[in-house]
């Protein structure tokens, strides 16, 4: 009995070690995916990691993967701001786009054409674009505008310093989904609807801060019925008033005059700093003109 003991306690701690082995194998595994695999979705989906030649051309053609697009418009961005000649062989494909039903592609694309004032073609694209249904698509191509010297968009930069109302894309009884003086980013679930045909999400449609609800929660409301503000975003104000220091008017001064007096909550100092910058640029401006009409 002593030797057969013996001889079990002994094959149990021979096949001890390949297990225990084999359960270090897997957690050295599990570590290594824990850190590939956030890695390689990473490299996927970062915009700003370069692509080659060909990687351009397949990105620009996947319909399947919107944010392939993005990255190949960034990409071209990027080239273009460097000042690199060959990128143009990318415009046709980049102007193209205009079309996309993406929202989220027009986006980058108003912002990019931006990058190149000295081409015709973006600044035509640019003003069909500002007439785009998206707010976040006109406010880029207003933006973009600017650095061609054209303030055909200045209304929709006016836009960006005071409050965004949202309406209700369809009927049904509202749930608002944030409390007032939430912070917003574009896309965030404001309120849900409840319609005959099932649940409807309705998203912050520009960045910013939930200032009021224009209707009681859990109350029914009518398509197209304006349910609250926004009031606007330090980064959006920010580039607001970038560009009017180029374009602004003196009529526009009663619009900028608040945030260089730090009337408005929210702001950040810088904001405040630019503010005051570019009320100093259009009454120069003014100053200017009157003196070059005597």
């Amino acid at each position: 009995m002593d030797t057969v003991q013996e001889s079990t306690s002994a094959g149990n701690a021979g096949s001890g070690k390949p297990r225990a082995k084999w359960a270090t194998q897997i957690m050295l595994l599990a570590a290594l995916l824990s850190v590939l695999v956030p890695f390689l979705f990473w490299r996927g989906t970062w915009f700003g990691r370069p692509l080659t030649e060909e990687e351009l051309g397949k990105y620009f053609a996947d319909e399947a993967q919107p944010r392939h697009i993005q990255h190949a418009l960034v990409h071209v961005g990027e080239r273009i701001t460097r000042g690199d000649p060959a990128v143009t062989r990318w415009y046709p494909e980049v102007i193209q786009l205009a079309g996309n039903p993406h929202a989220e592609i027009r986006i980058t694309l108003a912002w990019v054409l931006g990058a190149d004032p000295r081409s015709e073609e973006f600044h035509g694209v640019l003003r069909g674009l500002l007439q785009d249904s998206e707010p976040m698509v006109r406010r880029n191509t207003a933006l973009s505008l600017v650095r061609f010297g054209d303030d055909s968009g200045r209304d929709e930069i006016l836009a960006m310093l005071r409050p965004f109302i949202v309406r209700a894309p369809a009927g049904g009884t509202l749930s608002y989904q944030l409390p007032v003086g939430t912070p917003a980013e574009r896309g965030t679930l404001l309120a849900r609807l409840e319609t005959g045909q099932g649940t409807q999400d309705i998203p912050s449609p520009v960045p910013g801060t939930v200032e009021r609800k224009l209707a009681e929660d859990q109350s029914a409301i009518i398509d197209g019925q304006e349910i609250a503000v926004l009031a606007p975003e330090a980064k959006q104000a920010w580039e607001a008033l970038r560009a009017l220091y180029l374009v602004g008017r003196i009529e526009h001064l009663a619009v900028v005059e608040p945030y260089a007096r730090g009337g408005i909550t929210g702001m950040s100092p810088e904001v405040q700093a630019q503010a005051s910058l570019t009320a100093a640029a259009i009454r120069r401006r003014k100053q200017e003109a009157g003196v070059s009409s005597q």
